[in-house]
């Protein structure tokens, strides 16, 4: 299990926010902490201690009063640690090789390949024939529905037909290097973690998962490398010590490298 930093950046500023509650009316959120330091001040920590495969996250859209200085943070954060960390929010076949220039290792998609509550695969080859499958991370963040869980986009406003199931991973595994998913429901919450969306991500093991959502306590981690069979990396945000949370992140490397 590796453990992979984020820098999520909204408004500006290096933020931890409430899983489902991002709004572009108003560039509302409602937020756990908002960090003094900048982008690149995190990014730089990262790289100093050798922590690789974090994302940066946009959480303004384009056409936000906001965007040019959320875009600015991260192009900083790049700066501050090229070919170290991934980078998603408003990624299109278009502007990715903006931001794979800038540094990035891969880019992060999700918004971009889906139309009509589908999957565009005419979008989604467009984009790996355009920055390289070797460079791209599909996000399947989603939400719980009745019958399963459900890809969600636009910044999880919007829940898709897609539901998230062995069939989809290995479907969508030949146009990508990795899969990030954030259990929407508990992102952000303290409440524990998605078990059964965990289970069903390692349970398959195709290929590198990243499961961010929910994690509290040093019981999640070791919890989520089971359920992960060890392989399953994952993201602390708000419980991280860096960001006000309980956890130390020095103690969190640890857990992660333990082969057990």
């Amino acid at each position: 299990m590796e453990f992979r930093p984020c820098i999520d950046i909204h408004n500006g500023k290096v933020k931890q926010i409430v899983g489902g509650s991002l709004k572009d009316t108003g560039d509302f959120a409602r937020e756990n902490y908002v960090a003094v330091q900048d982008a690149a001040f995190f990014a730089s920590l990262y790289r100093d201690n050798g922590i690789r495969g974090g994302h940066i996250i946009l959480l303004n859209p384009e056409g936000s009063e906001y965007y040019e200085e959320t875009r600015r943070q991260a192009f900083a954060a790049l700066k501050a640690y090229p070919g170290g960390m991934q980078i998603g929010g408003g990624i299109t076949a278009e502007n990715a090789a903006d931001f794979l220039k800038a540094g990035a290792t891969h880019v992060i998609v999700t918004s971009y390949v889906f139309r009509g509550g589908r999957i565009d695969y005419g979008r989604l080859q467009r984009l790996a024939d355009t920055v390289g499958k070797h460079r791209l991370v599909l996000d399947l963040s989603c939400k719980r529905t009745a019958d399963g869980y459900r890809v969600a986009t636009d910044r999880w406003q919007n829940i898709t037909k897609e539901k998230v199931d062995e069939v989809l991973l290995e479907r969508l595994a030949g146009y990508c290097d990795e899969f990030l998913v954030h259990a929407v429901d508990v992102e952000g919450r303290g409440a524990g973690i998605e078990e059964e969306l965990a289970g069903l991500l390692g349970k398959w093991g195709g290929m590198p998962v990243t499961y961010a959502g929910g994690v509290h306590s040093y019981e999640d981690i070791y919890l989520l490398k089971k359920l992960g069979k060890n392989k399953m990396n994952v993201t602390i945000g708000s419980a991280l010590d860096l960001f006000g949370g309980p956890l130390e992140w020095c103690r969190v490397l640890e857990i992660c490298k333990k082969n057990v």
